[in-house]
């Protein structure tokens, strides 16, 4: 029986182009992408069939910055499919003037680290029953300059947006993916992290002035789309990382991340702060 695939963020960018990729019939994959417009899953499918004829791709919308469209999102996925075998977490995006999700909830982490969460752990039997599966966290090397201190006022922050609580979602990804590993490798399911590299993409487009003045910095430095979904397809498919779990890669590689990153105490503090607040939407 082929294998399903669910993989968020897929409309754009390094999504778009790890789902081209997956959908490829020879890995056999039961593709379904999730994007929070419509009209660009359309287009995503179309431009997946124009390029494999005979791939199984399907859709789901969500805006992941949302707990109960989450929620959704997984109970619609459930009722269509009774197995998980590769869940991307892929779905994010930096917001340089403050913005508040539908949760109160700063809007960087809100989509960067909570959605990450939340359709993680809705899914979580799933991957369990589906074993062995995987989860892949699209984190950043941006989380080698952040710091937090506290998780005090997580997802609650006002004087700071940007590229550096960017850094700090990313970080969180991190810890988010050691923690994740601890509680479900036991059942099977390997759990890692990943950089993708800074890719060419549309990343950062809807920020007006901020934003295209972060594209032309980070244009220096981009790499082409292809190239950045590699670790994703690598991570998705490789038999070389059967049984590899709580790990951070970069270009296919295991690597350590910052020294920070590596603090599992605050790891699990994140867990539990996040399970806080996600009890006070329920």
């Amino acid at each position: 029986m082929s294998k399903v695939c669910l993989i968020t963020g897929a409309t754009a960018g390094i999504g778009q182009a790890a789902a081209i990729e997956l959908a490829n019939p020879k890995y056999d994959f039961r593709l379904v992408i999730v994007g929070r417009n419509e009209e660009r899953c359309r287009n995503t499918v179309l431009l997946i069939k124009q390029k494999h004829k005979e791939a199984s791709v399907d859709y789901l919308v969500a805006d992941l910055s949302s707990y109960k469209q989450v929620m959704n999102l997984a109970s619609d996925f459930k009722s269509k499919y009774d197995q998980l075998d590769v869940l991307i977490n892929n779905a994010g995006a930096i917001f340089f003037s403050h913005k508040l999700s539908e949760d109160d909830l700063e809007m960087t982490w809100a989509l960067n680290h909570f959605g990450y969460f939340w359709l993680s752990l809705a899914l979580s039997d799933l991957l369990k029953k589906s074993a062995p599966s995987r989860v892949i966290n699209v984190s950043s090397a941006a989380h080698r300059r952040a710091f937090i201190p506290s998780f005090d006022n997580l997802g609650k922050e006002r004087n700071q947006t940007g590229y550096p609580t960017y850094g700090n979602t990313k970080l969180a990804n991190i810890w988010f993916t050691r923690e994740l590993h601890k509680r479900l490798f036991a059942s099977g399911v390997c759990v890692n992290s990943m950089h993708p590299g800074v890719v060419a993409t549309n990343f950062g487009s809807d920020n007006g002035l901020f934003g295209n003045l972060f594209r032309a910095a980070a244009s220096l430095f981009w790499v082409p789309v292809d190239q950045g979904a590699t670790t994703v397809i690598y991570l998705a498919t490789s038999p070389a990382v059967v049984g590899v779990s709580g790990e951070y890669f970069e270009k296919e590689k295991i690597c350590k991340p910052s020294k920070l990153a590596q603090n599992d105490e605050m790891a699990a503090a994140l867990w539990k702060k996040t399970e806080e607040i996600t009890e006070s939407l329920k």
